[in-house]
């Protein structure tokens, strides 16, 4: 299943730049994280949508060493790169995104303007960072981006559309569109010779009960059974019946399958560019919402690790807790914070933001006090996993006291596959699930 670009461009947007940007703009914090949530999966749909220009390839490859990512509010708004990118994704509907972004989040044109070239930079840098560590080519760039078309229209936020930005669904999204309609055509072109066949068999049927009636009479005067033409005639409606329900069946059966089959296509693509492994489609795949601490809006999920400790905070909870033992069952798992595969050092793309998120929740609270642990699924050497786990949790520890809460973080524990519940030989896609790490309060 494809990766969603968008958890990874993420980790460059967190609450820090959104702080920075509203101060260097003169907006406020909730205009500018609301402008960037439009404005990042319109981005990501262009360059989507002209994955197979050598313009796009060629500025994502040189984005990687460009050192955009280091300087995104100074070095995106004056690039020439960034500029002529933008015209050639958006032509001339570049005004109409900046002008629908402004009305929606509520700040200027011009902050519009510049969060557009911010998020720009962002993107073409994560994403060509993202191609130079994974070796690839324009090819496989191309592909990847590709892959993002299922999912960008699905993370708009409520309010905005492709269409209220001036870029017309019928043209990002056509062949899907194409192959919906050439479904749909063939499910009715399916069920109307299904119930024309059923037609005509009825109506020969009742051309013979006709003919052998004619012929009873013509041959009996009026002598002959009465059974020998009301049988056949109840046998014909008996039969007639039956062919009536199964184009009925027919029917239903064709639309039902026919939307199934599109809602778990889409759902499947959602839900691979959040977990990354392939599972069964749910229901509804996560995407992130505002999410208010104290009247600054986090990115996060609705129910999320960042949305049930605000809750608990500021519902008296902590500050009533009578000791630590009234707190150490309850684990909040962190949602986007993964490790590379092995790694105790190094963070996937994307945990950044999460890690901002925590760090502001904690400075907003500054009389939490939390304790990190670190988890691993049942393979592998235990004594390794615990090792494991209890640097990636002192990493993330090391972490929050550089970003100065510190002091609020009271231990950091590995407790390897010990709370695992996933068997070791199930798949690996299964026993990520296991492969975590959270957070709980403390005293």
């Amino acid at each position: 299943m494809s990766l969603n670009v968008i958890d990874l461009i993420k980790g460059q947007l967190g609450p820090a730049l959104v702080s920075q940007a509203a101060s260097q703009f003169g907006e406020s914090e909730s205009g500018i994280s609301k402008a960037i949530g439009g404005l990042l999966p319109a981005v990501v749909g262009g360059l989507a949508n002209n994955a197979d220009k050598p313009g796009v390839v060629d500025a994502i490859t040189q984005a990687s060493s460009s050192g955009i990512l280091g300087n995104l509010l100074g070095g995106s708004s004056s690039s020439p790169v960034i500029s002529n990118l933008l015209s050639s994704i958006f032509g001339d509907k570049v005004g109409a995104l900046v002008n629908s972004i402004a009305s929606f989040s509520g700040v200027s044109n011009t902050s519009a303007g510049s969060l557009l070239n911010l998020v720009t930079g962002a993107t073409v840098g994560t994403i060509g960072k993202y191609a130079a560590d994974n070796n690839l080519g324009a090819s496989g760039i191309s592909s990847l981006l590709h892959d993002q078309k299922g999912i960008v229209s699905s993370l708009l936020p409520a309010g905005l559309s492709l269409a209220s930005f001036g870029l017309g669904a019928e043209n990002w999204f056509g062949q899907a569109k194409e192959t919906v309609s050439s479904v749909t055509s063939t499910a009715k072109d399916n069920i109307a010779e299904s119930v024309a066949t059923a037609r005509e068999n009825v109506s020969e049927g009742a051309r013979e009960v006709r003919e052998r009636f004619e012929n009873n009479n013509n041959n009996n005067q009026g002598g002959g059974s009465i059974w020998k033409w009301l049988l056949p005639l109840l046998l014909l409606i008996a039969a007639a019946y039956f062919l009536w329900k199964q184009c009925e069946k027919k029917q239903t059966t064709t639309t039902t399958t026919t939307t199934s089959d599109s809602a778990a296509t889409n759902t499947a693509t959602d839900t691979a560019a959040t977990t990354g492994t392939a599972t069964p489609a749910p229901a509804t795949a996560k995407t992130d919402e505002d999410i208010d601490l104290n009247g600054v809006m986090l990115k996060g999920y609705k129910g999320g690790m960042e949305d049930q400790m605000i809750t608990f905070l500021k519902s008296g909870n902590y500050k009533n807790a009578a000791d630590d033992a009234a707190l150490k069952d309850k684990w909040y798992d962190f949602d986007h914070v993964n490790f590379k595969m092995g790694s105790a050092t190094e963070l996937e793309a994307g945990s950044q933001g999460q890690l901002d998120n925590l760090v502001a929740i904690l400075k907003a609270f500054p009389d939490a006090k939390i304790k990190i642990g670190g988890y691993t699924d049942k393979t592998g050497n235990e004594a390794n996993n615990v090792k494991l786990s209890k640097a990636r949790a002192e990493y993330i520890k090391a972490a929050l006291v550089k970003a100065g809460v510190g002091a609020q973080v009271l231990e950091a524990e590995g407790y390897g596959s010990k709370f695992a519940k996933v068997d070791a030989t199930a798949s690996d896609a299964e026993r990520a699930a296991d492969r975590k790490m959270a957070v709980r309060f403390a005293k």
